[in-house]
């Protein structure tokens, strides 16, 4: 595995997970979702989430798949998307008396846009370094 493509990737990926839940959960879907409480602990939690997340795409698609093209890393990045949606909205579902069919519906499909344009980046980003 190439360190500097799993690096810059990854935190590349991380950064544009951030900002799309920006622009989904707290932009678009603002009065959909529940906002977490405002502080900068909390920010910084969500961040490191997303970065990890970055990391973790780029890892998998380096170390194991060789993705780095914008195509490739899309099309794994959906069916990422919907394996990981499923899972999240599942656990939600059986946890959260307040979730319904309809919202996880909507989840599912904002999860899915996000880790495919996340893949997206990672697998460009991958191709340009490489």
């Amino acid at each position: 595995m190439k360190t500097k493509n799993f690096l810059v990737a990854g935190i590349a990926g991380g950064i544009v997970d951030f900002l799309l839940g920006w622009l989904f959960y707290g932009i678009l879907f603002v009065d959909t979702f529940p906002q977490p409480e405002e502080s900068s602990q909390t920010m910084l939690f969500i961040f490191l989430g997303c970065l990890t997340f970055g990391l973790f795409i780029s890892y998998i698609y380096n170390q194991w798949a060789q993705i780095s093209t914008l195509a490739t890393g899309a099309k794994a990045g959906a069916i990422i998307g919907v394996f990981m949606g499923l899972f999240d909205n599942f656990f939600n579902l059986a946890m959260n008396t307040d979730l319904t069919y309809s919202l996880a519906v909507l989840s599912l499909g904002i999860y899915i846009v996000i880790v495919t344009i996340v893949g997206s980046v990672i697998g460009l980003v991958n191709g340009k370094i490489g």
